[in-house]
């Protein structure tokens, strides 16, 4: 069985995936994620709005997101649920393939529509992961709807395709608004806060992916157990947030970046919960210590319905656990744009004194690829009068160095996950109130790394807000043609990323 998907930045040759996913994702699944995505497009075509239908798109886009699903039972089950609804035919379908649109329509045009289905798919985990913090807002589900039955006409107008991109990104900013105001409604304003990057003596369960709610529903009910619990990965925000951290057996972070995560969770003596998307294919040694929440899904792996983490507890407590505390190490946490904004005042007079002379956004998602180094030597080079914002797991490629102070500030303050993203455009618009300026007139370079579709639909909502002058890589995605790209260049001046003494010498001008 054949297949192909080009929607991550570490696809085969950099082109598509052709015979199998790079991320594991296997031939039935990835037709299987095809078949239910023409469905919801016929879906929101043909049957009319409700609260159930809306739940059930969103969780449908989630589903096919990089690294979230790949389970084929599971899509089983969605696409028939999809049919149910859509009354829909799996040969129809397959009609409508992502190579099938690029031989229609031309690398363009297909590259223009996967775009947007793209944006929708990491619009929909965020709108996600509100909902189940109790934050919605039926004008985007309107969105979703119009978006996908757009793209169910098979549209082959380029300035039509590139509006409903910029409109993707602009509606997605209301969407990382409600996940914002959802996850500080329920667990307050994240503050700094130094976590332990060191392991403690004792039986140990490791959280991975992004989910907070997971997360606080775990610790409620490993209170009193003996259990520490850690975070790994996208999860290393959530100590910067006061309901979370009164947990006090919430014991410090574990490992790196999602890319890791199977020589880390090998060795990582408790059991796993892996809440969201990020997870690769399990090793055998450690298969039976891991389990999956939500939307994720491994075949074979345990899965945990209804937020009873009974059987996580359990493992971790027949597990070893750590034998002995490691050496004392912490790095900081918890610059959301609440802390940031309480201390804009020294903020804005560093920079009126002189003291700071620029600010660098860093960050984005981390992959195995080669070339991400890049964004450790950037990060090592950027002068000493200079601060640095980092979100998402990108940050752990220099998150642990230490990167000291000026005019009394951190040097590096990190903001949070990629689900965070709304903190760092929130800071960039506040500073330019304050010098009465636009965003692209801040002393501010943006240098982002990419892996799959949540970046995708925050690029497109920094575009959306006219930012200029974003620098992206490691690679560009390979659904953007050469033509794209030009269009790209000439509207917004996207720029690859070249070498780190050449981006900073074209910076500092």
């Amino acid at each position: 069985m054949g297949m192909f998907c080009y929607q991550c930045e570490q696809t085969a040759n950099g082109s598509g995936c052709a015979a199998h996913g790079v991320c594991g994702k296997a031939p039935e699944v990835a037709n299987l994620q095809d078949r239910l995505l023409e469905e919801i497009k016929r879906i929101a075509k043909n049957v009319p709005q409700s609260k159930e239908v809306s739940h059930f798109i969103t969780e449908s886009l989630f589903s096919t997101v990089t690294n979230v699903d790949f389970d084929p039972e599971r899509f089983k089950g969605l696409l028939a649920k999809a049919m149910s609804i859509g009354k829909g035919s799996c040969d129809q379908a397959t009609e409508a393939l992502i190579k099938k649109r690029k031989e229609k329509f031309g690398d363009d045009v297909a590259g223009l529509q996967e775009l947007l289905m793209y944006g929708i798919k990491g619009m929909a985990a965020y709108i996600h992961h509100a909902r189940v913090l109790g934050k919605e807002d039926q004008s985007v589900y309107n969105f979703l709807r119009d978006c996908l039955s757009f793209l169910a006409d098979g549209p082959e107008d380029i300035n039509e395709l590139l509006k409903y991109n910029i409109k993707c990104g602009e509606v997605n900013l209301r969407v990382m608004e409600l996940l914002d105001s959802a996850n500080t409604g329920v667990y307050g304003h994240p503050v700094p806060t130094k976590v332990r990057i060191t392991p403690i003596r004792g039986k140990a369960i490791l959280v991975s992916g992004h989910d907070l709610k997971d997360l606080y529903d775990l610790l409620k009910q490993t209170e009193g157990k003996g259990i520490n619990v850690y975070t790994h990965g996208e999860m290393l925000p959530a100590h910067g947030y006061p309901e979370l951290k009164n947990f006090k057996h919430l014991a410090g972070n574990y490992g790196g970046a999602w890319q890791d995560q199977q020589k880390e969770f090998a060795v990582f003596p408790g059991s796993i919960l892996m809440t969201t998307n990020c997870i690769q294919r399990p090793s055998e040694n450690y298969k039976n210590s891991l389990f999956t929440s939500g939307l994720v899904g491994w075949p074979g792996v345990c899965h945990i319905d209804n937020s009873n983490f009974a059987p996580v507890i359990e493992a971790a407590l027949s597990a070893d656990g750590f034998n002995q505390d490691g050496p004392e190490k912490y790095i900081n946490v918890g610059f959301g744009h609440n802390a940031v904004l309480s201390i804009a005042d020294k903020v804005i007079e560093a920079v009126k004194s002189g003291a700071v002379k620029h600010f660098y956004l860093i960050g984005g998602c981390d992959g195995a690829r080669s070339g991400r180094n890049y964004y450790t030597e950037f990060a090592e080079k950027v002068p000493k009068d200079s601060i640095i914002l980092t979100l998402a797991c990108g940050k752990y490629r220099f998150n642990k160095l230490d990167f000291g102070t000026v005019a009394g500030l951190p040097r590096l303050l990190d903001i949070g996950q990629c689900n965070d993203a709304y903190s760092a455009i929130q800071i960039a618009v506040a500073l330019s109130k304050a010098f009465n300026t636009d965003v692209n007139g801040l002393p501010l370079s943006l240098i982002l790394s990419w892996y799959e579709q949540k970046a995708v639909v925050i690029l497109l909502t920094l575009l959306s807000l006219g930012i200029k002058n974003i620098r992206l890589g490691p690679t560009l995605p390979a659904f953007i043609t050469p033509a794209l790209l030009k269009t790209l260049v000439e509207k917004f001046a996207i720029k690859p990323i070249t070498t780190a003494d050449e981006d900073l010498a074209a910076i500092l001008g």
